[in-house]
């Protein structure tokens, strides 16, 4: 017999991402009355600092506020923990050591459905942040599942962050839509195979009509392993890190 698991969400990074991730996993999720959705557990705090350009004070307050969120949510009942940010991954570590639960990781899901969806795909394009780009997430993520990286590069990650900016703002128009593909159709012309839409915000502007190639959403995979997880339909033991 299956076990439902209770998920924790750190949430609030931004709040439109979030809300979009919690509508997914309500969609996903195979129900016929209330009774048959998932128990989540939600820490909404959009007061975390930016990651962009942090000072050594707020990568400090960064680190310890996603710590007491993820205490809170153990401590509230959750059997696993998912963040809906996927730069706020590089401040996970301090979390990671103060939680017995596992925390599922939205880039390694991510990653890991690039070789079994597209097998041909080798050459990866990254649309994300500039933080989370210069953390190498996604990089070491790829590399480990022995794909190539092609994170978007400049002028286009200052561009991309303004585009961020403004669907956090609730700016999610024809143009910011548009522009965004413009920057993502530049990894097309470099070669990339497939495209990881790297933040949560991303996906909420830009769709896989205007590509060419597939378009990997992040959210969309964090919400399906949050469905399979939580129904009992998947093991989940440790670190769901790789």
């Amino acid at each position: 017999m299956k076990t439902e698991r209770t998920v924790g969400v750190l949430g609030g990074m931004g709040p439109d991402a979030t809300v979009d991730f919690l509508a997914k996993v309500i969609s996903l999720t195979p129900a016929e009355r209330d009774q048959d959705h998932i128990r989540m557990l939600i820490d909404h705090d959009p007061k975390i600092p930016s990651r962009q350009n942090i000072s050594v004070a707020d990568d400090a307050r960064v680190r310890e506020m996603l710590a007491a969120m993820a205490e809170r949510l153990e401590a509230g009942g959750a059997d696993f923990l998912v963040m809906v940010c996927n730069t706020a991954h590089g401040w996970l570590d301090r979390a990671r050591q103060r939680v017995a639960i596992p925390f599922v990781s939205i880039i390694d899901e991510t990653v890991r459905v690039i070789s079994v969806r597209y097998p041909d795909a080798n050459n990866i394009g990254i649309l994300a942040t500039p933080a989370c780009l210069d953390t190498e997430l996604y990089q070491q993520a790829l590399e480990r599942a022995g794909l190539a990286a092609l994170p978007i590069e400049d002028p286009g990650r200052d561009e991309l962050m303004t585009l961020i900016d403004k669907v956090k703002a609730g700016d999610q128009s024809k143009a910011v839509s548009s522009a965004m593909a413009t920057i993502a159709r530049s990894l097309v012309e470099r070669g990339a195979e497939a495209i990881i839409a790297g933040c949560t915000e991303i996906p909420l502007v830009l769709q896989q009509a205007q590509l060419t190639v597939p378009l990997i959403n992040s959210t969309d995979e964090l919400a399906r392993r949050t469905v399979e997880l939580a129904l009992g339909d998947a093991p989940l033991s440790g670190d769901q890190r790789h």
